[in-house]
């Protein structure tokens, strides 16, 4: 048995191949809007942000708010239930499915990231997993979830 490391080598990282779920058109649409409406501060119309949602392939439910500053990367990867909360500055790394259930809260500042690397490769390639937060459970402000996690039913993380 060997300890040899694996050295990382960044100038053969290459996340071209890594699947996006859009073409190139369709993720230019989506970061303008999500820098003009999600984003920005001073776009306080909540009601708006799931029909923009919705639109870019996003599944969202019914009473659904987002508050300002919020950052979504791929609608059209996430699911969100009945009557759910997004706070402020809350960042959904959603490069895999994020499945939201009904009645959940994301608090000021949480984040959720899917994707990680390999670092036991040389290239560092990309790595993802799903998310769940099953239906009344609450991710506390500044929280943090990370790729493969499934929040129980009325689950609070602090």
């Amino acid at each position: 048995m060997t300890n040899e490391r694996v050295h990382v080598d960044l100038s053969r990282f290459d996340n071209a191949d890594f699947p996006k779920g859009a073409g190139p058109v369709k993720l230019a649409l989506w970061y303008f809007t999500n820098a003009l409406f999600f984003l920005n501060p001073l776009f306080p119309f909540r009601r708006v942000k799931p029909a923009l949602l919705r639109l870019f392939g996003a599944k969202v439910g019914r009473g659904v708010v987002i508050h300002p500053g919020v950052n979504i990367k791929y609608p059209w990867k996430l699911i969100i239930g009945n009557h759910c909360w997004v706070g402020q500055r809350a960042w959904l790394d959603n490069i895999d499915l994020l499945t939201i259930g009904d009645h959940v809260v994301i608090s000021q500042g949480a984040v959720i990231i899917q994707g990680s690397h390999d670092y036991k490769k040389v290239d560092y390639p990309t790595m993802s997993g799903p998310v769940t937060l099953e239906s009344g459970s609450w991710v506390g402000a500044g929280a943090m979830v990370l790729m493969g996690v499934r929040l129980g039913s009325h689950s609070v993380l602090a």
